[in-house]
């Protein structure tokens, strides 16, 4: 049984219809990769799947059960329970600049209270030494490059033990030499049986790394399956002319 079901997602701003009819489904461990140009509404899609916008139509099955339908009224408090399956990752880290490492990656689940002040502490110190950065845990966001930045970022979103972790263009705000460290990390995920889904410009490490790629032009899936068939065998012209002009540019 898949871990999501995502039906009918509908989401339009003003006179602007940005996602028109979105489903898809993931299953337990798989990555997911969603490409597409700017504007195509992934991010929107990413923000409708986090609860941070309301899609106009559709609904969200997790694990069989239905959390979600545009039909149905919520209070705050039930969005920010059901908030709790997804992590984000934003492209541009959104650390907290008077906080030191730990204590960015301590915050949300010491305000959830997830636990004892000890079981978060040490819960954090084990992710920030899982991205690579223990040695720089007391340092603030000023005091790291932006790989390092990003890596944070993660360690925050696996501190709330999502079902889902959601990038959001994770490396489009680094340095080409930075991108690597980035990507590294999420890999790492993988082996570790985190469930993802990765809206990337990054069409290497979509082919490489994801289960499942979808391919979004004008609010719709143009394209989906696995890397080989979106990748080496598209049947849509759209997705043959997106990758043709991605690759240009790699």
């Amino acid at each position: 049984m898949a871990v999501l079901e995502v039906n009918g997602f509908k989401k339009r701003f003003g006179k602007t219809d940005v996602l028109e009819g979105v489903s898809f489904t993931l299953e337990k461990g798989d990555v997911l990769a969603i490409i597409g140009s700017s504007g195509s509404g992934k991010t929107t899609l990413l923000r409708c799947l986090n609860f941070l916008e309301r899609p106009d139509e559709g609904s969200i099955v997790f694990d069989g059960n239905e959390i979600f339908s545009a039909d149905k009224k919520y209070s705050d408090k039930e969005i920010r329970q059901k908030r709790l399956h997804f992590g984000l990752v934003f492209q541009s880290f959104n650390l907290f600049p008077q906080y030191n490492v730990l204590k960015n990656v301590m915050l949300a689940p010491s305000l959830l209270k997830l636990g004892t002040l000890e079981e978060i502490e040490d819960n954090a110190r084990k992710l920030i030494e899982r991205v690579g950065l223990t040695e720089k845990i007391s340092n603030y966001p000023c005091e790291l490059s932006g790989g390092q930045q990003q890596r944070v970022a993660i360690a925050r979103a696996l501190a709330l033990n999502p079902d889902i972790l959601c990038f959001d263009e994770p490396t489009s705000a680094l340095d080409p030499e930075l991108t690597g460290e980035v990507l590294k990390v999420i890999k790492g995920l993988k082996n570790g049986d985190s469930t993802m889904i990765v809206v990337t410009h990054e069409m290497e490490f979509a082919k490489n790394v994801a289960d499942k790629v979808i391919f979004i032009a004008d609010g719709l899936i143009e394209e989906m399956g696995t890397p080989e068939e979106v990748f080496d065998n598209p049947k849509s012209e759209k997705t043959r002319a997106f990758l043709n002009k991605s690759l240009e540019n790699f």
